[in-house]
């Protein structure tokens, strides 16, 4: 799928007109040719229908002709997961003197 404004992008998607995945948030991380984004979203159980836990994805994007498109992802199963990640991303860039 190829979109044409990078703030337009979701990780929403939708099946037999019931939405499977709900977006609850993103941030852009970076822009231009190769943009980061990061959502948070939670998916529908098929069974009782509920929507679970949160999760996380960060998704890079390719811009080609004028469009995005993803080029790869990383899924994180839950925000205790992500918040480890953080931490060690954070001690990471506390250490790196040149900022």
């Amino acid at each position: 799928m190829w979109i044409e404004d990078i703030d337009e992008v979701s990780v929403e998607y939708e099946e037999d007109g019931v939405l499977r995945i709900r977006q609850e948030d993103k941030v852009v991380i970076t822009r231009g040719a190769w943009p980061v984004v990061l959502f948070l979203y939670r998916e529908r159980d098929a069974e009782t229908g509920e929507y679970g836990q949160l999760k996380v994805s960060l998704r890079k994007f390719r811009k080609q002709r004028g469009a995005y498109r993803i080029e790869s992802r990383f899924n994180i199963g839950s925000l205790a997961q992500a918040a480890a990640i953080a931490g060690a991303l954070a001690s990471w860039a506390e250490r790196d003197p040149s900022g």
